[in-house]
C-alpha cells in the first residue's frame, strides 16, 4: 500500500506527496501530460526535442545540472507517446533546491536560439544513430503505421523524419511550451524523506504565481478496428532475420486491460514462457522469442518478436508461431500457467515499490489516468483475472485479421 495526500493550486497544478520517513533521500516528479501522440502530424519530436531543451536553461538559471549536482542531487527524464516525466532524486535536506530549478523551467524556458540549435542536433544525431543506423533500429518507424492509419501513436517519439526536427523553429517551440508546459497540465509528485505542510509551503511558493495555461485536452482521432491481415518484408544489412506480429488491444483503463497483459505473459514472458520453451528450447526455430504490450493509455498493442534460429526460413518460423497461437486459443491455458503468470506480475509490482523513485513516478501516472488510487488498485486487478476472461481476449485479439507482421531479414548475398 502507497499511502499518499494531494492538494491543487489555484493555477491547476497538483501535487501529490508520499511521506517516507525511513528514507533519507526525496524525490521531485514533474509529469506533463503531452507526449507525442499530442503532436501535429507534420510536426513530429516535438515533445522529445523538449526533453532535452528543458535542461539546456530557463528564464533565471543558466545550466540546470550544476545547482543539482552541488547539493548532491541527480536527474533525468523521458518521453513516451502519452506523457513527459521530469525527475529528481536529492537528499531531503535540499529539497528546496529541486522547487526552485523545476518551477522556473516551468515559468519558461531561456529560449536561447544557440540552445535550441544545439538540442536539435543532438537529436537530430540520436535519430540517426539510434533508428538509421543500428540493425533493426527502425523497426518501429516501419511497424507503427502499419499498425495505426489515423491514430497519432503511428509515429515513434522521435518523430516521423529527420526534417521535422531540422525545420523546428523558435515560434514552433514557444507555441508548444505554452501550451503544454503549463502546471494544469502538470503533476508534481513529491516523496521521501519530506513533510506534508512543508511541501504545500514549498508548491505555493514556486508554483503558486506561475499562469495557468487554460488547458484543453486534445481530441484525437480513433482508429478504425483492424480487420485485415498486414504484412511486410524489409531486407537490411542485420545478421539474422527478425520477426515481428502485432495485434491491436485495448486501452490502458479498459477492463481486459489486465487480462491482456497476463495473456502476453503466458505467451512470451520469460524462458519458461509457451513460446520460448516450444520454439526455442524444443524445436530450435528461434535464438530468443518473447511477447509484450505497449502499456499506451490509448488503445495499444501486443507485441510478439523473436530472432530466426539460422538455416530456418522466416516463413516457416512464423508459421510455427500461428500454430501454437491457435493451439493455445482452441485447447485453452492452465491454471497453473496463468497462476504462475499472476504471480510473477504481482512479484514485479511489489518489487517496483521498493524503490522511491518507482513509487513517485508511479503515483503520478496514475494521477495522469484520473485516479491515483490505481496505484493500490493493480494488485487486486491482477488477483481477480480469471481464465474464462484470458482465453475470452485471446480469441478476440488473436486474430489473424487483427495482425501486422514484419519479416525483417538479411540482405540477399
Amino acid at each position: 500500500m502507497v499511502a499518499y495526500r494531494d492538494f491543487e493550486l489555484e493555477n491547476g497544478l497538483k501535487v501529490i506527496v508520499h511521506e517516507d520517513k525511513q528514507m533519507p533521500v526525496a524525490v521531485v516528479n514533474i509529469l506533463y501530460n503531452v507526449g507525442s501522440k499530442d503532436e501535429d502530424p507534420n510536426k513530429t519530436g516535438f515533445a522529445h526535442l523538449f526533453e532535452h531543451l528543458m535542461f539546456g536553461g530557463s528564464a533565471n538559471i543558466e545550466s540546470f545540472d550544476p545547482p543539482l549536482q552541488k547539493v548532491g542531487g541527480e536527474n533525468n527524464a523521458f518521453t513516451s507517446p502519452d506523457i513527459t516525466n521530469y525527475y529528481i532524486t536529492l537528499p531531503a535536506d535540499n529539497l528546496e533546491t529541486a522547487f526552485w530549478l523545476e518551477s522556473d523551467r516551468m515559468l519558461s524556458l531561456s529560449f536561447d536560439p544557440k540552445v535550441l540549435d544545439l538540442q536539435k542536433k543532438v537529436v537530430i544525431e540520436e535519430f540517426k544513430q539510434r533508428y538509421l543506423n543500428q540493425p533493426y533500429g527502425d523497426v518501429w518507424l516501419k511497424l507503427r503505421p502499419m499498425v495505426y492509419k489515423t491514430h497519432p501513436y503511428l509515429w515513434p517519439t522521435i518523430g516521423k523524419e529527420i526534417s521535422h526536427i531540422e525545420q523546428a523553429t523558435m515560434d514552433d517551440v514557444k507555441e508548444f511550451f505554452y501550451r503544454y508546459y503549463r502546471p494544469d497540465n502538470a503533476i508534481l509528485v513529491v516523496a521521501g524523506n519530506v513533510d506534508f505542510d512543508e511541501v504545500r509551503r514549498l508548491s505555493d511558493k514556486w508554483f503558486g504565481e506561475i499562469p495557468a495555461g487554460n488547458f484543453k485536452k486534445n481530441m484525437l482521432p480513433v482508429e478504425p478496428e483492424q480487420r485485415e491481415v498486414r504484412h511486410m518484408d524489409i531486407q537490411a544489412d542485420i545478421p539474422v532475420s527478425n520477426l515481428y506480429k502485432v495485434y491491436r488491444m485495448c486501452a490502458k483503463q479498459d477492463p481486459l486491460y489486465t487480462s491482456t497483459d497476463l495473456l502476453s505473459d503466458v505467451l512470451g514472458r520469460g524462458k519458461s514462457s509457451r513460446l520460448y520453451e516450444t520454439l526455442v528450447k524444443k524445436e530450435n526455430l528461434f535464438t530468443n522469442i518473447g511477447a509484450n504490450i505497449s502499456g499506451s493509455v490509448d488503445p495499444g498493442m501486443l507485441i510478439i518478436s523473436g530472432s530466426v534460429s539460422e538455416g530456418v526460413s522466416i516463413e516457416d518460423a512464423d508459421k510455427r508461431v500461428v500454430e501454437l497461437i491457435e493451439e493455445l486459443k482452441q485447447d485453452g491455458i492452465q491454471e497453473e500457467e496463468l497462476m504462475k503468470v499472476k504471480n510473477q506480475a504481482e512479484s514485479t509490482l511489489v518489487f517496483s515499490e521498493v524503490e522511491l523513485l518507482s513509487r513517485a513516478m508511479s503515483l503520478a501516472f496514475a494521477t495522469s489516468l484520473g485516479d491515483t488510487s490505481l496505484i493500490n488498485k493493480t494488485t487486486d486487478m491482477i488477483k481477480k483475472v480469471n481464465l474464462s476472461e484470458v482465453m475470452a481476449v485471446s480469441k478476440d485479439v488473436l486474430r489473424a485479421d487483427n495482425c501486422s507482421t514484419l519479416y525483417y531479414m538479411p540482405k540477399d548475398k
